[in-house]
Order: structure tokens, then C-alpha cells, then sequence
């Protein structure tokens, strides 16, 4: 079933198994046929993450980024849009010799095929495949990993479903219908499961594991507790404690070492035995689904961990905000978050609370089009420019603070069209941002089509802005930040994409001990 934690598992035994000393790979197939969630709602699908290639794909990839040392490319996420693009132009070329295209063999074949790419050079290939067993949509994924087994030898793939047992509270039990029910789905095309893993709200006693195994034909030990945890962090050790890592190298016949489990040991420690708080506000346009900023959320979580203070996150609807009410809604944070975003529903809602957050010296990171309204913002009240604007929302602003790049001006389509991917930058000695990562070049990730207009950077440098993050050309501004404030920085860039529990952004691990910093005064 969706959302009910697929990525976290799979993220999670990708962590065991490198705990082994094991070459992971992980990739995440999606049922449905757009070529990819660049251009669905937010509100729908949740975050786009975007990974070094410029590929933009499910926020489980971010998890399994997270969760483990792989960098991921576009090979390790693709959807049912993808696989029919790729059959279609194969047919229009006549790879096919003029025979008749079907789903079976030539749409399983391109699953397979792109299964295969995103797992070259990995001792492990773990494969989620997205969706609900037995909706149509997901009919050819299952096909195509079930003929794996086939092709690849039985000793060589695993099955494991992940399944809902859920708690009625009219009769104060657990059932495990639902379960029973959709393995009989799997098993009538022909996977048997060799794992289960029940999630619940709660933990699944032993004699219902065993019931479940009993009616599934799987080992009791096989059938996997997996309850709601106060933080997906300890979801890891959770599932090590079951042994969930040795039946799967047991199974697959591969010898590893003992596991080495120390960072996530740690990092459930610092996150039981917090030393402080912090409150931090996330100023948005998409705040009814908190997943549209699950690595944000994510990587105010590790920063957390770094400086060990528990961060509470706050979410404010940009739309409600304006300078009569945003001081009010602010009071009492430590640290405001504007992400990015786009459209130009809620944009005056998060100047306001710029304006408030640079006035007040509270601590601000500004990301993407939030770097960009901060620039907007002290164009208007600094600089005197009462007008500025963005061309993306105002095409005939007198003061286009923010403008089209110029390799966008051409472009038509709205899907991977955008400027994507990993892009270096060249940091200014002296500045907060340099403070943060400690090397004069970095590489993050992008995904924007409007710049600051570098007819206005005199004007800024001499009221108080730095830019001190450029690209390698100094054409394109990445980074600002201003002089006379405890932590104001803006990012072009993406820097919540690259952020893990082990090793915290940058940014966000210096923001958050800002924020720490204030809780002190």
C-alpha cells in the first residue's frame, strides 16, 4: 500500500547491509505515467528530489540518500511514463523488426533493463516498486520482478512486502486480514514473499506474527515487526534487533562482516537525550502536505543532532501572512526557514516575513525562491526600490530584481527543463558561508529558472549585501548574506538535497546553532 513506508525500509536495510560492508544499490520504480513528478503538484506528490544529474524524482530517493553513502543518479528512479517512452521510441526506430508490441515481453523487458542499469557495480540491488499490490497500474512491475527471480535464479532475489496491519479501535485489536489478503494478490501472479513487514501504529505481538506467517506461508521469524517510532532514525536498529539484515545475507548466501552500527547508535542517542530546543518557523505555500518539504524537514532534524537540541518545526501558510499580523506569528521563533517554491500565491506573505525576520535580526536561511525574495525584499525596504520584483510574477516590474536566466528564454516545455542538477560555486573568504563548509569551492544541487539580475549588485554591495557565494564564471549569484545581522544567509542552491543524518549540511547545521545561539540571549 502507498505511504505506508516503503522508502524508510528500504532505506533502512540499505544502511544494514553497508553496515555488512556491502556495495548497495537502490532504486525506486513509480506506477504512474507521468516521465516524472518535475511537473506534479506538490500538494499531490510531494517534494521533487533532485539528484547531482539533474534528475527529478521521488522524495524516497532522498531517504535512501540519506539513509546511506550512495550519491543516486536518474538510472535509480523511473516510472510507468519512462518504460512507455523508451518502448515507443524503440518501436519508431524498428528495434522491434515490425512485430507486435506488447506489455509482456517488450514493456517487462524495459523494466528489467532499467532495473539492471541502476544496479551495476552493487553487491545488493534493493528495488522498490511504488504503489498498491494489485491496482493495474502496478501489474508490470510485478511481472517484471517476478521474472527476475526467474531469469537471475531463485538464490539470487528476495521478495520482502511491506504490509499494513491495522488497529480497529471498535474491537481493540490488530487484524491481519488486510495482510492475508494482499499476499494471496502477490501470490496469484506468482510471487511468494519471503519477508513480511507489518506496519502498524503500534508493535504486532509475536502470537499475530506467527498467525500471519501460519496463513502466508512464511517463517514466523521471517514476519517482521515494524510499529510507528518517534523518529524514522531508529527505524535502522529496529529492524537489526528482529535480525531483519542476517535473514536477508542468509537467504542470498553471502558472507559479511558483523555489523557496524555505531552513527546510528549515536544519532539515536543524541536524539533521546537532547541538551536544548529550538524553534524554528518554515514560512511555505504547500504546508497541508509536510512531505512537499521532507528534506528540509529532514535536514533540520540532523542539524539537531549536530549541536544535540531537539528542533521543533513550525509551518506557516504564506498565504495568511502580512506586515500587520506577521510580527505576532513569528514572535517566539529562534530561526525562520522560506523555502522555495513556485507560482505567486503566498510571495507577499514571505517578504513580510523577511522583512520582519531582517529587521528583528532573527535567524533566516532563504532557499531558491526564498534567497530570491530576500533579495526583492531589501531591494523594496532597503534600497528604496518600492516596485522590485521577480519577472516570474511581475513581467513589467520597473525593477526586476530577480529575471528569466538566459538559456531559459527559449525553452517551451515545463518538464527537466529547468536548471537541474549539481553546479559548483566559488565562495567568498570571510563570509558565513565559507565559515560553514570550510573550502573556498562547493557543489550543490539546483533546480530553478529565474537569477539575480547583476544590473542591481552595485546597489546591494553598497547598502549591506555580500554575495558571496558565485558561480565559477561570477556571472550567476548563489549565496547572499547580509554584514550586519547575527545569521541572514539566502541560497540559489538546494542545500537541504545533500544533507544526512551523519553528516549535516553546511547551512543548515550553522542555522540551527544560530537558532541555538538566540535561544540564549
Amino acid at each position: 500500500m502507498s505511504s505506508l513506508g516503503k522508502g524508510i525500509v528500504a532505506a533502512s536495510l540499505g544502511s544494514l547491509l553497508e553496515g555488512r560492508g556491502l556495495r548497495v544499490s537502490m532504486t525506486k520504480v513509480d506506477p504512474y505515467l507521468n516521465v516524472d513528478p518535475g511537473t506534479m503538484s506538490p500538494f499531490q506528490h510531494g517534494e521533487v528530489f533532485v539528484t547531482d544529474d539533474g534528475a527529478e524524482t521521488d522524495l524516497d530517493i532522498g531517504h535512501y540518500e540519506r539513509f546511506t553513502s550512495a550519491t543516486l543518479t536518474r538510472l535509480n528512479s523511473f516510472s510507468t511514463g519512462q518504460v512507455y517512452d523508451r518502448v515507443l521510441s524503440k518501436e519508431r526506430r524498428g528495434d522491434y523488426l515490425g512485430g507486435t508490441v506488447q506489455v509482456i515481453p517488450h514493456v517487462t523487458d524495459q523494466i528489467k533493463e532499467n532495473i539492471y542499469a541502476g544496479s551495476e557495480g552493487a553487491d545488493v540491488a534493493i528495488v522498490e516498486v511504488g504503489g498498491t499490490v494489485g491496482d493495474i497500474e502496478s501489474l508490470p512491475f510485478l511481472e517484471a520482478i517476478r521474472q527476475i527471480r526467474y531469469d537471475l535464479g531463485e538464490e539470487n532475489v528476495l521478495y520482502i512486502h511491506l504490509t499494513l496491519v491495522p488497529y480497529i479501535n471498535a474491537a481493540h485489536e490488530l487484524k491481519t486480514k488486510p495482510t492475508q489478503h494482499s499476499v494471496k494478490e502477490l501470490r496469484q501472479i506468482g510471487i511468494q514473499p519471503h519477508i513480511l513487514v507489518c506496519r502498524a501504529d503500534r508493535p504486532v505481538p509475536s502470537e499475530l506474527r506467527e498467525k500471519i506467517g501460519l496463513f502466508c506461508n512464511v517463517k514466523p521469524e521471517r514476519v517482521i515487526d515494524c510499529p510507528d517510532l518517534d523518529t524514522i532514525y531508529k527505524v535502522p536498529l529496529y529492524l537489526h534487533a528482529q535480525g531483519l539484515d542476517q535473514i536477508i545475507v542468509d537467504s542470498l548466501n553471502i558472507w559479511t562482516r558483523n555489523p557496524e552500527l555505531s552513527d546510528w547508535q549515536r544519532i539515536q542517542d543524541a536524539l533521546d537525550h537532547p541538551r536544548g530546543h529550538v524553534k524554528i518557523g518554515v514560512v511555505g505555500k504547500y504546508i497541508d502536505v509536510i512531505d512537499s518539504y521532507k528534506s528540509i524537514n529532514e535536514s533540520l532534524i540532523h542539524a539537531g543532532i549536530a549541536h544535540q537540541v531537539r528542533v521543533e518545526t513550525v509551518y506557516f501558510d504564506a498565504a495568511t501572512l502580512n506586515h500587520t499580523n506577521v510580527a505576532a506569528a513569528l514572535e517566539g521563533l529562534d530561526g525562520v526557514i522560506v523555502p522555495g517554491g513556485f507560482g505567486n500565491r503566498g510571495i507577499e506573505g514571505k517578504i513580510a516575513a523577511i522583512r520582519y525576520l531582517r529587521e528583528n535580526k532573527v535567524p533566516f536561511l532563504g532557499i531558491c525562491l526564498g534567497m530570491q525574495l530576500a533579495a526583492i525584499e531589501f531591494a523594496r525596504h532597503k534600497l528604496g526600490l518600492t516596485q522590485a520584483d521577480s519577472q516570474e510574477f511581475s513581467p513589467n516590474s520597473p525593477d526586476q530584481i530577480i529575471h528569466l536566466m538566459e538559456d531559459q528564454k527559449k525553452m517551451k516545455d515545463l518538464g527537466g527543463t529547468m536548471r537541474l542538477g549539481a553546479y559548483p560555486c566559488q565562495l567568498q573568504a570571510g563570509t558565513r558561508a565559507h565559515e560553514a563548509y570550510g573550502a573556498d569551492a562547493i557543489s550543490e544541487r539546483h533546480r530553478h529558472r529565474y537569477e539575480f539580475n547583476n544590473d542591481y549588485r552595485g546597489q546591494f554591495q553598497e547598502a549591506g549585501m555580500r554575495f558571496s557565494g558565485l558561480s565559477p564564471d561570477g556571472l550567476l549569484v548563489e549565496v547572499i548574506e547580509l554584514t550586519d545581522h547575527p545569521w541572514f544567509v539566502g541560497s540559489q542552491f538546494h542545500p537541504e538535497l545533500k544533507s544526512k543524518p551523519m553528516q549535516p549540511h553546511p547551512l543548515f547545521r550553522d542555522f540551527v546553532g544560530a537558532s541555538a545561539e538566540r535561544t540564549k540571549r
